[in-house]
């Protein structure tokens, strides 16, 4: 193992190389080898046309993170799971600028340890019937963009192929290294695949660099995450504050933000899918982040994850969204998917774009931005019941209580229920949802997903059928036993 700078690291890294850079999405990512990367490339124009593979984008919306590395000429190819938090690389990707690749989160983290035990690649149900199965769309970010993924046939079952790569480097973050080079992750937020990251690149005859915050003599052997072998170079940021936990704290974000009457409305209604029994929760990303810390007080019994691999305590929102505060245990990203995968969620909660009159829900391109389906398929087709939260509008939607009653004082400007979702991230035909309960929660409406149908089942106190029809633009059945919310 050798101390280096990041600039070393950078000029290490030749075009056309295969560049995992670690993090998961707003949490822990190696900024100074972006950065490096970034200012290398401005100057000599080197390196370029890089792969970048990664399940959870990093950044913060506003260019840290892998919107570094979105120059022209910088980046050909990317392969990633959650695009939202670098909105650059991900319109490079939408514009057909960068072939761009949008796989589900769960299955990139499988690949990183299929490309270390030196696998063709992994095999899955997960994504059949998604705008990623090649029968679709194919996972192509542009229409120009040809599949990566195939379809095949094992022991009768329809399965999705999607083949591994080589990899040339892997750009991690930990904690704190020894003098031998092992890395600790004790003050990240999770462990973001970083050991199964470092023997992908190790076993493609790759290098592997990590940036730490400390370099102590000797760390205890518990301690370790990354051990020494695999690791090449390790860079120490001195520079102080710029080792957050999350983009979030960078900023000094307050873990949960004031939120809005609607979302609060959902959130309460929400709460009462959750099982009285001891249950494995869910939470997606958004407005189901913020149900967190109540399903603690509500129900003890249940225990909360996050895809990032964090167990319980208080999830946080926004641009700290991975991270937790106080969490049971953290476990690795890979291992929770498997988890996840094999059907161990009780309950999911999550958010959606948009659903459709053929029962497709979109998650993952909303209007020209591109979120990406993260994890979203991994949990939708695994979990057994799935609660999605959202409003019935969108776009300057402003609701608020007055005498028990729901008031919109500003409609939506866009609908949610739509005829023809832009993009397939799951449909609720396909035999794999076929045994779930499905509910969707809004502000002033419940359904279920019955029958290959939207049924209405509980509407707001001082609204109509006909108000929620006219806001859905196509037909919707109401429940024999609709029900009225009170506010």
């Amino acid at each position: 193992m050798e101390i280096v700078t990041a600039n070393y690291v950078a000029n290490l890294v030749k075009s056309n190389s295969t560049v995992i850079p670690g993090g998961f999405g707003c949490c822990g990512h190696p900024d100074l080898y972006t950065e490096a990367l970034y200012q290398r490339y401005k100057n000599e124009f080197l390196p370029r046309d890089l792969t970048l593979f990664f399940a959870s984008g990093a950044g913060d919306k506003s260019g840290k993170g892998l919107d570094k590395l979105s120059a022209n000429g910088l980046v050909k190819k990317a392969i990633g799971g959650f695009w939202g938090f670098c909105p650059e690389l991900a319109l490079k990707a939408k514009t057909g600028q960068i072939e761009g690749h949008n796989w589900p989160m769960g299955v990139i983290s499988h690949l990183f340890r299929d490309i270390a035990r030196g696998a063709a690649g992994h095999t899955t149900h997960i994504g059949l019937g998604s705008y990623i199965d090649p029968s679709i769309d194919g996972g192509g970010i542009h229409t120009s963009v040809d599949s990566m993924v195939s379809k095949v046939e094992l022991g009768g079952q329809e399965l999705l192929f999607y083949p591994s790569l080589k990899i040339d480097f892997a750009l991690l973050r930990g904690t704190k290294a020894d003098k031998k080079g092992n890395i600790c992750m004790s003050e990240e937020v999770a462990y973001h695949d970083a050991l199964q990251q470092a023997m992908a690149a190790k076993n493609s005859g790759g290098k592997v660099a990590v940036q730490v915050k400390e370099i102590v003599e000797k760390l205890p052997c518990r301690d370790v995450q990354i051990p020494a072998h695999l690791v090449d170079f390790v860079t120490l940021n001195e520079e102080e504050g710029t080792h957050p936990s999350s983009y979030g704290e960078l900023i000094k974000e307050p873990a949960i933000k004031t939120i809005s009457k609607a979302k609060e409305l959902i959130v309460s209604r929400a709460l009462a899918e959750l099982p009285k029994q001891k249950s494995c929760v869910n939470l997606g990303i958004g407005i189901p982040a913020l149900l967190g810390k109540h399903i603690s007080e509500k129900n003890r019994a249940n225990s909360i994850s996050v895809e990032s691999g964090v167990f319980n305590g208080e999830p946080k929102y926004d641009l700290s969204f991975g991270a937790a505060l106080d969490p049971d245990a953290i476990i690795g990203q890979s291992d929770l998917f498997a988890f996840y995968d094999g059907g161990g969620v009780d309950i999911a909660f999550l958010g959606f774009a948009e659903i459709d009159a053929k029962g497709c829900v979109n998650a993952s391109l909303l209007g020209e931005r591109i979120n990406g389906v993260g994890g979203f398929i991994n949990i939708a087709q695994s979990a057994k019941k799935l609660v999605f939260c959202g409003t019935l509008t969108t776009g300057s939607l402003h609701a608020e209580t007055n005498n028990n009653q729901l008031c919109i004082l500003n409609e939506g400007t866009i609908k949610k229920f739509v005829k023809q979702a832009q993009q397939i991230t799951i449909d609720l035909t396909h035999p794999v949802y076929r045994d779930k309960e499905i509910v969707i929660v809004t502000e002033r409406a419940v359904f279920s997903f019955k029958n290959n149908h939207l049924e209405l089942v509980e509407i707001a106190n001082g609204f109509s059928e006909q108000d929620i029809q006219s806001y859905i633009e196509y037909p919707i059945y109401s429940s024999s036993s609709l029900t009225t919310i009170n506010i």
